[in-house]
C-alpha cells in the first residue's frame, strides 16, 4: 500500500435529534454520519465544490450498494452547539467487484477521532444484480485515494 494521494473531508451537519439522554451523539446517529460522507465522498450526488467524485467515472448500468459496515466508538461524541461532524474519508482496499472506504469522524480538528469506520462498498450490474468489475477508469480515481485502512479492533 502506497502513502495516501488524497483524503475526503467533508462536514455533516449536526442536528438536535442526534443527541441522547446523556446529552451526547446517540450511536446510532454516527451511522447516518458515515452513510452521509459515503454519499459525498462517491459524489452520488453533484455537490457544488465536490464535482460528480467516483460516481462520474462509473459506466451507465452499474450500481454500488453498501455491502457492510463497521463503526468502533474510541470515545463519547459530544454535541456541541450546532458544530458540524468532522469527517476524513479514504480508500483503504480495492478488490474485483468491490472496495472499502475508511473514515475517521471528530468534533475537534485537532482531537483524536471519535469514531472510526470502514464500509464495503460491493459493485453490481444495475439490470442484473450480478458482480461488475471496477473499470479502469472507477479504478484510477479510486487509487488516487488509497491508504492504509483505518485500525479497526480484532472482532
Amino acid at each position: 500500500m502506497h502513502v495516501v494521494a488524497e483524503v475526503f473531508d467533508c462536514e455533516i451537519q449536526a442536528r438536535y435529534r442526534d443527541l441522547n439522554y446523556g446529552a451526547h451523539v446517540d450511536n446510532g446517529e454516527v451511522v447516518r454520519v458515515v452513510d452521509e460522507a459515503r454519499i459525498q465522498f462517491l459524489g452520488v450526488y453533484p455537490i457544488e465544490g465536490i464535482g460528480q467524485g467516483w460516481r462520474g467515472q462509473v459506466p451507465q448500468g452499474v450500481a454500488d450498494l453498501l455491502g457492510a459496515l463497521r463503526i468502533e466508538y474510541r470515545s463519547v461524541l459530544p454535541a456541541i452547539g450546532h458544530r458540524p461532524y468532522l469527517v476524513r474519508a479514504w480508500v483503504g482496499h480495492i478488490g474485483r467487484t468491490s472496495f472499502t472506504i475508511s473514515y475517521e469522524i471528530r468534533i475537534d480538528p485537532d482531537g483524536e477521532p471519535a469514531a472510526v469506520a470502514e464500509t464495503v462498498v460491493a459493485i453490481r450490474d444495475a439490470s442484473t444484480g450480478a458482480p461488475a468489475a471496477l473499470d479502469d477508469a472507477a479504478r484510477a480515481v479510486l487509487e488516487s485515494y488509497l491508504a492504509e485502512p483505518v485500525a479497526l479492533r480484532p472482532r
